[in-house]
């Protein structure tokens, strides 16, 4: 093979390993800006699950003394229901 012949090679070695690299990282760079997308997706998803749960948080509270009321109260009303139930009404 003459010396022209193997530098000519050589260059087109080159170049298509260029080409090729570059084609590849095209294709990665393709697929981390849709990873990026979905993350941002979930990212927002999370970030509404939040203020629901913030809002849950500051309403338990109430949530408990509104409980707390029915269990104190729910006893006197099943003894006026079996009281109802019995026939003997009592105010």
């Amino acid at each position: 093979m003459s010396e022209g012949l193997m530098t000519f090679l050589t260059v087109v070695e080159v170049v298509a390993l260029v080409v090729v690299l570059a084609i590849g990282l095209l294709i990665v760079a393709s697929q981390l800006r849709s990873i990026s997308a979905k993350l941002a997706e979930v990212t927002w998803g999370a970030r509404a699950v939040e203020r629901q749960l913030r809002a849950t948080r500051s309403n338990v509270g109430q949530m408990n003394w509104a409980l707390e009321e029915i269990a104190l109260t729910l006893p006197s009303v099943v003894d006026k229901a079996e009281r109802m139930g019995r026939g003997t009404v009592r105010s």
